[in-house]
């Protein structure tokens, strides 16, 4: 709770700097709507029918796109981790796929799979993956080679060895890729709909408001409500990962 609190405090001080700079004359209003009209325009909108169908659009295809990210990062760590001659071949194709921004490959996706859901789904998934692959590849490589000895002395088949040592050592730092990758996830989602012109999503709400119309107040309401999603959704896993891995300092160390 004094986290959070000091996190709110953090936040209402930002809007107060941002009212204060408006109220001033240092922005003109038309272009930087204060916060005291965009929060007003917020609580507007979640009174229409529409904005909610974005929000829930934004918010499933995210969700959606990390538990697809998770689905295959996670058995491919294990494998790349547990095998390194294969993660050793394999290197210089994931380097050089890595680094692509996932906004670069809209013009592919979109000409390959159309711009439904699924362009925005495909996107995010390739965006969030890494962080969760490679924080499982890393923990792999963290592990106690004296544990791996003693299971393997005591008879321990290597099915059981990774149920029982392999897992429990690198289910914290899969969870920190998954924080890591949920907001990357977002960002993926909100940008694919911003930039692809989607049917439905906050990034076309954005979009659309800002096309056109000087109602700059609606795209930092967009704007806003995406920032707090994502915190919510930071927030949350944060509170999960305390409660299920209390025994463990790693989630807090890596984003913290």
């Amino acid at each position: 709770m004094p986290r959070l609190l000091r996190a709110l405090a953090g936040l209402a001080g930002f809007f107060l700097v941002w009212e204060v700079i408006v109220q001033a004359g240092l922005v003109r209003k038309e272009f930087l709507p204060p916060p005291s009209v965009v929060l007003v325009t917020i609580f507007e909108q979640f009174g229409e029918t529409q904005f909610i169908r974005d929000l829930i659009a934004t918010f499933l295809a995210w969700a959606i796109a990390l538990l697809i990210a998770v689905a295959i990062a996670v058995p491919a760590g294990l494998l790349l981790g547990s095998i390194p001659g294969l993660r050793t071949a394999t290197a210089v194709v994931i380097e050089f796929l890595r680094p692509i921004p996932a906004v670069a490959l809209i013009p592919l996706v979109l000409l390959l799979i159309g711009g439904g859901p699924e362009a925005k789904i495909t996107l995010a998934v390739y965006a969030s993956l890494w962080p969760i692959m490679f924080n499982t590849i890393y923990a792999l490589g963290e592990i106690d080679p004296v544990l791996l000895e003693t299971a393997k002395a005591c008879g321990t088949s290597k099915f059981r060895t990774l149920t029982s040592v392999a897992l429990p050592h690198t289910a914290p730092f899969v969870f920190t890729g998954v924080r890591l990758s949920a907001n990357i996830a977002l960002i993926a989602v909100v940008s694919t709909e911003f930039l692809a012109g989607a049917k439905l999503g906050i990034g076309n709400f954005i979009m659309q408001a800002s096309t056109g119309s000087t109602r700059f107040d609606l795209v930092l309401a967009g704007t806003v409500v995406v920032g707090a999603l994502g915190f919510l959704i930071n927030g949350g896993l944060e509170m999960i990962g305390r409660r299920a891995f209390r025994w463990s300092t790693v989630d807090r160390e890596a984003v913290s």
